[in-house]
């Protein structure tokens, strides 16, 4: 049996390499968990986005709950099931008392839409200007390339757009049944989130489960907060806007104004989706009237953004104006329009975690 003389030396030796191949392990995981992640995305989008909203619907369902406990002691189960008897009862007090009325609201302002579209795209012919602009739109936009005409275009640009904005509850039935998947799966992880929380959990390394309640715990906790103060900021921009153009005389003023609160869900880019119906119908009442919508959103955005943002942000979710926008690119890119629809809360909850898993800055590090 033979020893070897120089042990220190053979590991001095051998570590470089160690510590090497260590290091290329490292990086082959990383790639291997990008892939997997990047695969999981491009297979299994619709699927993360309907697994996402139905979270989205747990947490307000178990916020509202938790509020209902703390001020009547209720039990937990008790204070959920009133809740969703509350949320219930209310879609089908509404369904029942005005719903033949929302949808010939819906309707009269999708034919709207329509032609007010349409009288656009003939008055822009009138124009030499506007002959040369609608030269160069597609004919998907109203334009006469390809020697469409403009008509066509303009009327399945219209339609489109009325589609997207009134007609998407009573077209598309498998929106209904995503969204009736969405409310059950959100019922059952708001009556018992602990188990769903838990399973996770064991799918975490026993060193790091700690650190994952907390994550949990933290993502739960911003997206509670998103939620309460975005319907704060959709009420109050709805309510302005549906009594603003009620004054000015703008029909269908507060299907317009509830319009401009469902679209303001998504920030910054909700405020344009809800100010261009409400303007294509203001261009048939007059210039001065559709001066007075402009203003009118004008005002409502800047006192929104300006005073009501900043008041809700105290106590809510503080993101950075630039970066709220490039995530609804980016979402939007990758999951399409339920990507851009919840950008900003899927944004939020991603910030809060990796500010509590990232170390912080010291004073000598901050730019």
């Amino acid at each position: 049996m033979t020893t070897d003389p120089h042990p220190a030396e053979h590991d001095a030796v051998s570590t470089p390499v160690e510590t090497a191949t260590q290091n290329i392990a490292s990086l082959l995981r990383l790639a291997l968990l990008i892939a997997a992640v990047m695969l999981s995305v491009w297979l299994i989008g619709d699927v993360i986005m309907v697994v996402f909203s139905a979270t989205l619907f747990a947490v307000i369902l178990h916020g509202l709950a938790r509020l209902l406990h703390r001020k009547t002691r209720l039990p937990y189960g008790w204070s959920l099931a009133v809740v969703c008897i509350v949320f219930v009862a209310a879609i089908v007090g509404i369904s029942w008392t005005s719903g033949s009325d929302i949808v010939a609201q819906a309707s009269k302002l999708q034919n709207a839409l329509v032609t007010q579209a349409v009288a656009l795209r003939n008055q822009l012919a009138t124009w030499p200007q506007g002959r040369v602009l609608l030269d160069y739109l597609p004919s998907s936009l109203g334009g006469t390339q390809a020697g469409t005409g403009g008509q066509g275009g303009l009327m399945s640009l219209g339609s489109r757009i009325a589609g997207s904005m009134t007609g998407f509850l009573g077209s598309a039935f498998g929106a209904l049944g995503t969204m009736a998947v969405v409310l059950i799966a959100g019922i059952y992880f708001a009556a018992s989130p602990s188990i769903y929380a838990n399973g996770i959990l064991r799918l975490v390394p026993g060193k790091w489960r700690g650190k994952g309640r907390e994550v949990m715990l933290v993502a739960a906790e911003t997206l509670w907060a998103w939620v309460a103060g975005q319907a704060l900021d959709m009420a109050v921009v709805g309510l302005l806007s549906g009594i603003g153009l009620w004054i000015i005389g703008v029909p269908l003023a507060f299907s317009l104004g509830f319009l401009a609160a469902l679209c303001n869900f998504i920030p910054y880019i909700g405020a344009i989706m809800g100010a261009v119906p409400t303007m294509l119908i203001a261009l048939s009442l007059g210039l001065r009237e559709t001066a007075m919508v402009a203003a009118l959103y004008c005002v409502v955005q800047f006192f929104e953004g300006n005073v009501l943002a900043p008041m809700i942000q105290r106590r809510a979710v503080q993101m950075p104006p630039g970066l709220t926008v490039l995530s609804q690119t980016f979402f939007g890119g990758i999951f399409g329009f339920p990507g851009l629809m919840l950008a900003s809360p899927l944004t939020a909850m991603l910030l809060a975690v990796g500010d509590r898993l990232a170390p912080k800055l010291d004073d000598e590090e901050r730019v």
